[in-house]
């Protein structure tokens, strides 16, 4: 199998002349970007970074963050992509923890510099991008002028070829190692899904600290175009898309909803989408009808995954989706889909046991994607990739079709008076509320039960909701033990960068202390 530096060699030799990259006026085409890579290496070198060492990146998405990985990937070294939504003490504890050698930073980053935690790293920084120079300063445009490009390191398929921290919100963050073999496997794996083309333009929306930013890299692997845009708004998203004629997203549903409600959204042509790629939290059956009629041109293509598994593993396709809207038939759509190509996945009990069709238990999966493993942690290792399979700590079950339905993260499952609830069938419910524009459910202490369901809801514009109302429709479709008997209405839910809920600050809020309702 190639390496990523190999992906890159074969870009250029292959597809030299075809644009390659493109940020707002900024362009390049494949073999003018590799020759910038390899320089961008050489930058790497003269401030001692070798084959084998790790790097931080604090920025937001752009060219030269991708020249950067990139850079990693052709000498050998290893780029460590940091989540700039987190505390500084959080950010020294991951560089400390991944032994970063040096940490590149953008401008509006440089703040962090400034903190009692970061500023012993103020003597092993590349500035990315500052308006005035200073020649006191490592700045990477002006060391690329002078950088000699590096021969690319003939690094092995299971070299580590990032590192990608996971968590962060509860307890210490974990690096994820994933290899050269990890990350192309998987690009091979969705490339196939998504009938990936020459002809694509691939915009990153999402941060690059996150895996799903990895789905880039099989239009590397045809010779496709990479636009990138700063940070997510709805308005430069869409207008990316109009201006670049952009084929391709990769969004969270959260993004899509966002944009669908954006006002000035039938100002932008977005007929060049062929394809939505979207996942990482559930997307409401409404909002599913809603982007496929606003967007017709598209397909909508589901996908799950974790950054242990570099990150795909399951995918619906848009043929799928749309026979599901045609028929009435909804079920399939509340599921995640089928494993990809050479991803193997069971369903497992607490003794690991596989569990029959139906069964719910916890997702085990095994195949070229899945990572070696956590940097520095053995124990954890010991226990998460045990027997040859990744244990992935969600629970779910398979249906007769071999159908993944995600019930719940283990850690989000409630247990109320013995009796299991899965958040996501009581959030989807919710949702089902013409009045309720968001939902999400925790568990919370409880003297009587051990745990409360509760739920905290953001209600559609113009709509005002009660208590009693919500109780009232849960009611109809579920148990009465799985129904919120504690609650909030909220303006807005907490979301990470990825446009995630977060649950676990939900918990941290609300815990113990909304009187039950009845």
């Amino acid at each position: 199998m190639l390496t990523m530096a190999d992906l890159l060699e074969r870009a250029a030799r292959r597809y030299g002349n075809r644009i390659a990259i493109i940020d707002g006026e900024w362009k390049k085409t494949w073999s003018e970007y590799v020759d910038r890579i390899a320089r961008a290496a050489g930058v790497l070198t003269s401030m001692g970074i070798g084959a084998g060492d790790r790097f931080g990146i604090i920025s937001h998405n752009s060219y030269r963050h991708a020249e950067l990985i990139n850079a990693g990937y052709w000498m050998g070294a290893v780029p460590v992509p940091v989540n700039y939504r987190l505390a500084p003490p959080e950010i020294r504890y991951l560089l400390e923890d991944a032994d970063c050698r040096m940490l590149a930073v953008e401008d509006a980053f440089l703040g962090l510099l400034e903190t009692e935690e970061l500023t012993p790293w103020r003597n092993r920084v590349l500035y990315l991008s500052l308006e005035k120079a200073d020649v006191d300063l490592q700045q990477y445009e002006i060391l690329m002028e002078d950088a000699a490009p590096v021969s690319m390191h003939n690094s092995a398929q299971d070299d580590d070829a990032i590192l990608l921290y996971t968590g962060g919100t509860t307890g210490r963050c974990k690096g994820v190692r994933l290899s050269h073999a990890n990350i192309i496997a998987n690009a091979m794996q969705i490339g196939l899904a998504i009938s990936a083309r020459e002809t694509d333009r691939f915009l990153h929306v999402m941060p690059m600290f996150h895996s799903a930013d990895l789905f880039g890299t099989i239009f590397t692997v045809v010779g496709g175009v990479h636009v990138y845009i700063n940070k997510f708004s709805s308005v430069d998203m869409l207008r990316a898309v109009h201006e670049h004629r952009i084929t391709v997203l990769s969004l969270t549903p959260t993004v899509i909803i966002l944009t669908l409600q954006e006002e000035d959204f039938n100002q932008f042509d977005c007929s060049s989408i062929r394809l939505i790629m979207y996942g990482s939290a559930p997307m409401p059956l409404k909002w599913i009808k809603r982007a496929m009629e606003k967007i017709p041109g598209a397909g909508f293509q589901q996908s799950f995954g974790l950054t242990e598994t570099s990150p795909f593993l399951t995918t619906i396709t848009p043929e799928e989706h749309e026979h599901a809207i045609a028929t009435d038939n909804y079920d399939l759509l509340r599921s995640v889909g089928k494993p990809l190509m050479h991803v193997d996945l069971r369903i497992l009990d607490e003794q690991d046991n596989e569990l029959p069709v139906g069964e719910t238990g916890e997702i085990a999966v095994r195949g070229p994607n899945v990572s070696k493993g956590y940097l520095g942690l053995p124990e954890q290792n010991a226990t998460t990739f045990r027997g040859g399979w990744f244990h992935t700590g969600d629970i779910g079950q398979l249906d007769e079709e071999y159908n993944l339905y995600i019930k719940d993260r283990a850690k989000d499952m409630i247990i109320t008076g013995s009796e299991n609830v899965y958040s996501s069938e009581v959030e989807a419910v919710l949702y089902e509320h013409p009045a309720i524009k968001e939902a999400v459910v925790v568990g919370v202490p409880d003297e009587k039960w051990g745990e409360a369901v509760f739920a905290v809801i953001v209600p559609a514009p113009g709509h005002s909701l009660t208590e009693n109302e919500v109780i009232k429709h849960c009611r109809k479709y579920i148990g009465g033990y799985k129904i919120p008997r504690r609650m909030t209405f909220v303006a807005e839910l907490p979301k990470n960068a990825m446009g995630k809920i977060m649950k676990a600050e939900l918990r941290r809020i609300y815990g113990g202390k909304v009187v039950e309702k009845t």
